[in-house]
Formats: structure tokens, C-alpha cells, sequence
């Protein structure tokens, strides 16, 4: 009777995630609340604890980008993507996904991917190859990039949840890092050879006949005179992040337990240098503060912050009160099948269109069935599969923007343009990232 009962809560969180999904937006936190109402009220389920320290990391991080877009940060680090991109055409297929890739390490969200887009389409048709090859990996690319990024709102959230296993920013990105820059070249030399060459689809030239170009030349638009400095304010606070990830020494000594002196965590370092940068950017580049709730990247970022406190409560809820029965069932099938805990991340992943959501339901039971840290990460990689289906605002986009028509939703929905690089950089970087968490640590 207990099994069929936790079945039942967990359908009731799956329902819950999933209709915040379709919602979409502030809609996804706000059902994380109703799913803890349910579990409360009929099953006497104790509330979770909520992410606190995750919540206050995004908060700063996106009040510093948002102060960096009013400065024109964003348009300038997007005129330097353009920049690379048609200085390098034939190129376009393994350069388009790297910058993608690089900027959304950079600017810490996934929203930078939407003004390179016009330039990867308008490059790579201008000069005959096939769009679909570098439109379908890109935002694959833009996605590992927020689980490379130590500013992302994923990043966030993992770092609360490894930080009582001693396994910090510094190790986190040893293994994410090599296992996403590697899994993008093996993707893009697949997609290289993929599909016919555009000038031999006639259909895809018909089509691109009947509409006009869509790119806009943000490079060439005038950048606000601050752009530059709010840009290298931001980028110089993530360096010192990663140093101080990288070098514990280096950071503020606190008073711990016991009277001990220790650095301090890097969840309350991250938010202290964000915030920090923030000001720097207000006072150096003459920014006003309350131009920042403004900006697109300040609103998506508060949508996570909400998103993030109600999914989390409601996760909490549900995995604490069955630890036992989490462990019982799962560590007999991954201790002997460690890849049942990858396909777990895709499998929700996929499910909920959602990073946060597999991040916090998996990841939580992995730790409490003594998953090694190491092994945790690179699993965690495979939460790629919110991508597996073509339903993400990336996805949309980029078909939107191909005047080719190459990039598709086939017929069946499942044989769409970003499945097969969606899966290949699954399984790479997967299979990478563990042989790096077994050869080093």
C-alpha cells in the first residue's frame, strides 16, 4: 500500500510540473505550490526547505546582467559573436555552436542565443551550407553552456545541492567543462555531413525566395558609450569566481564551527562578487537602478527565481519524506547500472522541459543513495533533454529564423532537426564526463 501511495504523490509532482510547464513562465513555481498543498493536505507530507542560497545566487547574478544590458553589455558581446561568425563562413557548422556555447558560459543565461541566431542563418545560407547543420546544434550548444556556466541558475541550484559534499565550483567545472567543449566538436562534425548541400534542394531555395532576410546587424548598430566597460566588469567578476573556485586560499577567511577558521563558501561568494559587480556597473557606468526590473535578462531571471522556489519546495517535499524508499529502490539499480542515473536526468528532463525540475528531483536521491559526487556531475549533464522534445522557445525560434526551411518538425514530431545532435551531445558528454570523474577523481 506504501508503494502505491508514493506512486501516486509522485504523480501528483510529475502532473504538477508538467502543467507549469505547458504554462510556462511564473506559472511553473506557482504549481510547485499547489503540488505542496496537495501532498500536505491529503498525505500529512511535512513541507520542504526551500533553496534559499540558490535563490539569492540568481537574484544577484541577474541584477548585475541586467545592469550590464542597460549599459549595452549584451549588444556588445553579441557584435563580437556576429564578428566571429562572418569572418569565418565555411566554418560556420563548428564556430556557430562554440560562440553559442562560449557566450551563454559568459553571460550566464541562455538568452543571449536568440540575437546570434539571425547571423548563424543569414552566414551560413549567404554562402551555400546548409542551415539545419549549424541551427539544430546551436541551441543544443546554448544549453550545455548553462551547465557550464558558473553564473547559471543550474549551476546554482547544483552547487547548493553539492556544497555539503565538499564538491565545489573548482571540481564541478573540471568535469563539465572538457566533457561539453568535446561532446559540441564530435556534434559538429556529424552535422557537417549532414542533410543535402543547399544548392542541391530546390524546394529549400523556393522557399527562400519568398522571404526576405530577417537579420539584423546589431554589430553595426551605435553601442551605448559604457557598453564596453559594464561587459568587462561582468566577465572580470566571473574570472575572479573561478579563481576563488579554484583556489580556496584566496578567499575571505570566516569564523566555523568550533571556533575554526575556514574560507567562505562559494554559494555566499558568488552572490557577495555579483552583487558587488552590480554597483560597479550603477556607479562606473552611470546606470539607474531602476532601469534593471526593465531588462529582458532581470525578468527572465526572477521568473527562475520563482520557478526555482516552488519547484524545489515541492520536490523537497516529496524526496524527503521517502529518502528511505528513494534509496531502497534506486541503489541496487544504479550501483550496478550507473547509466540508469543519466537516462534518469534525460528522462525527466524531457518530461518536464525543464533543467531545474530534473536537477532538483534527481539529484537529491542520487546524493542520498551515496552516488559518488564526481559521477553525480557528469550524469547531470544529460538534463540536455529538455530539448528531446521540439517544444522549447529556442527551438521554435530557430525554425522560425531558417529561410531554408531545413530546420524542421518532421512529421512525427520525434524525427525533428535537433534530435540527432541533441542526442549525440547527450551521450558524449555523458560517456566524457565520466571517464574524466573515474580517471580523476
Amino acid at each position: 500500500m506504501e508503494t502505491w501511495t508514493i506512486i501516486l504523490q509522485g504523480l501528483i509532482v510529475l502532473s504538477c510540473l508538467g502543467v507549469g510547464a505547458r504554462m510556462g513562465g511564473v506559472a511553473v513555481g506557482l504549481w510547485g505550490g499547489v503540488g505542496v498543498l496537495l501532498l500536505s493536505t491529503f498525505f500529512h507530507l511535512s513541507p520542504g526547505s526551500l533553496p534559499v542560497s540558490a535563490m539569492i545566487i540568481i537574484f544577484a547574478v541577474v541584477t548585475a546582467a541586467g545592469a550590464m544590458q542597460v549599459a549595452g553589455g549584451i549588444d556588445y558581446l553579441v557584435g563580437i559573436a556576429h564578428r566571429i561568425l562572418r569572418s569565418n563562413p565555411k566554418y560556420i557548422t563548428f564556430l556557430a555552436p562554440y560562440v553559442s556555447w562560449i557566450f551563454t558560459i559568459g553571460a550566464g543565461t541562455g538568452n543571449v542565443y536568440y540575437s546570434l541566431l539571425p547571423v548563424i542563418e543569414e552566414v551560413s545560407f549567404n554562402n551555400g551550407i546548409r542551415p539545419e547543420r549549424p541551427l539544430a546544434l546551436s541551441p543544443e550548444a546554448s544549453q550545455l553552456g548553462i551547465t557550464s556556466s558558473p553564473v547559471s541558475a543550474a549551476m546554482a541550484i547544483m552547487l547548493g545541492l553539492m556544497a555539503p559534499l565538499d564538491f565545489g565550483l573548482s571540481k564541478i567545472l573540471l568535469i563539465v567543462l572538457p566533457a561539453t567543449a568535446l561532446s559540441i566538436f564530435v556534434a559538429a562534425l556529424i552535422q557537417n555531413r549532414r542533410g543535402k548541400e543547399i544548392q542541391q534542394d530546390q524546394l529549400s531555395l523556393a522557399s527562400a525566395d519568398s522571404m526576405s532576410n530577417k537579420t539584423q546587424h546589431v554589430a553595426g548598430q551605435s553601442l551605448s558609450p559604457y557598453a564596453k566597460r559594464a561587459t568587462w566588469i561582468f566577465l572580470s567578476a566571473i574570472l575572479i569566481i573561478v579563481v576563488f573556485g579554484f583556489i580556496p586560499a584566496l578567499r575571505p577567511q570566516i569564523m566555523g564551527k568550533e571556533d575554526t577558521i575556514m574560507p567562505i563558501t562559494m554559494t555566499h561568494l558568488i552572490a557577495i562578487v555579483m552583487m558587488l559587480a552590480g554597483v560597479m556597473i550603477f556607479m562606473l557606468c552611470k546606470i539607474k537602478p531602476d532601469t534593471v526590473p526593465q531588462t529582458s535578462v532581470f525578468r527572465a531571471g526572477m521568473v527562475s527565481v520563482l520557478a526555482l522556489m516552488g519547484i524545489a519546495w515541492m520536490a523537497n517535499t516529496f524526496v524527503g519524506a521517502h529518502k528511505e524508499f528513494f534509496s531502497a529502490f534506486m541503489e541496487g539499480q544504479v550501483q550496478s547500472h550507473i547509466w540508469f542515473l543519466p537516462i534518469a536526468y534525460y528522462i525527466l528532463a524531457a518530461l518536464t522541459t525543464s533543467q531545474s525540475s530534473a536537477t532538483l528531483v534527481i539529484t537529491p536521491v542520487a546524493i542520498a543513495i551515496g552516488i559518488p559526487p564526481a559521477y553525480i556531475i557528469a550524469s547531470w549533464m544529460a538534463v540536455i533533454g529538455i530539448h528531446f522534445f521540439p517544444a522549447s522557445g529556442s527551438q521554435i525560434a530557430t525554425i522560425q529564423f531558417d529561410r531554408s526551411k531545413t530546420t524542421t518538425i518532421g512529421k512525427w514530431v520525434l524525427n525533428h532537426s535537433f534530435l540527432i545532435p541533441n542526442l549525440i551531445v547527450a551521450v558524449t558528454c555523458v560517456c566524457i564526463g565520466f571517464l574524466i570523474a573515474k580517471i580523476g577523481f
